[in-house]
Formats: C-alpha cells, sequence, structure tokens
C-alpha cells in the first residue's frame, strides 16, 4: 500500500472546524479534492499531517496558528478616513472590503471597528490566530506523475 510522501498525488475529502466545532470548509458532502504534497495548494503546515498516511485511514488533528495562517498582526490592522468610503454606501463592522495593494493585486480586508471620522480595517487572514481542526479522510495515493 502507497503511503504519502512529498510530491504524492492525493485524492482526499477534508474538514476544517474552529475549536468550537463551527465548519469553516468541508468536502465530505461533495467530491473529492485532488492535490500533489508540496504544490502548494495546501499550507506546508497541514501537510505534515498528511505525511505517512495511505488510503482508507482518517484523522483529525489540531493545527495552530503558526502551522495554519498565522498569527494575527496588529501592522495588518489599518485605519483609514470614513470620506473614503463614502460611495460604498453601507459600511459596518463586518463588511469586506477590497483594496489594492503596490502590485495591483487585490487586498481583502474586514471592517472591523467605525470611530466618528475613522474607519479601522483588519487585512489580517480571517483565520488567523485560530487553532483549525484539520479531518482528513484519504481516498487514494498515487506516486507523482514525472510530467507524462
Amino acid at each position: 500500500m502507497m503511503h504519502i510522501h512529498e510530491n504524492s498525488k492525493v485524492t482526499l475529502h477534508f474538514a476544517l472546524r474552529l475549536e468550537d466545532g463551527q465548519e469553516v470548509d468541508s468536502n465530505f458532502e461533495k467530491s473529492p479534492a485532488v492535490l500533489s504534497i508540496g504544490d502548494g495548494n495546501l499550507p506546508e503546515g497541514f501537510e505534515k499531517h498528511l505525511l505517512g498516511l495511505s488510503a482508507g485511514d482518517k484523522r483529525t488533528v489540531r493545527v495552530p496558528p503558526e502551522d495554519a495562517f498565522g498569527q494575527v498582526n496588529p501592522s495588518n490592522r489599518q485605519k483609514f478616513k470614513a470620506a473614503q468610503f463614502a460611495q460604498a454606501g453601507q459600511v459596518e463592522p463586518g463588511t469586506v472590503v477590497s483594496f489594492q495593494d503596490a502590485s495591483g493585486s487585490e487586498l481583502p480586508g474586514v471592517i472591523t471597528e467605525i470611530a466618528g471620522e475613522e474607519v479601522v480595517v483588519d487585512f489580517n487572514h480571517p483565520l488567523a490566530g485560530k487553532h483549525l481542526d484539520f479531518e482528513v479522510e484519504i481516498i487514494s495515493v498515487e506516486a507523482a506523475s514525472n510530467g507524462h
């Protein structure tokens, strides 16, 4: 039986839950995901928990923030003048807004606070700072295809 290692092609079902059991993402009710270990589709901190597993294995692991989406970075919370959001219409905490960074890439942020003429936008990943329960069921494991 083949075990998962670097570059393995893996077909799996997964679920991601917060510590309180709230589901963030899952494909158990859908088609399984197919990925290659090390291709960047899955953060390294999640991949390392798959190594050594084989088809039919099921496992749930608690993944700390540093292996998942990082710790909350206070410098990713920025203040803007409320006037900058005037065209946006309804602006309230929880609203997702999108900015462009210096390279022109889209940078989503969440409005966390409105204080008078200031709006605080948090650009941290929504799952930053959170411990996540990562549940997997391995459907199949194949050797990496070497370009053929």
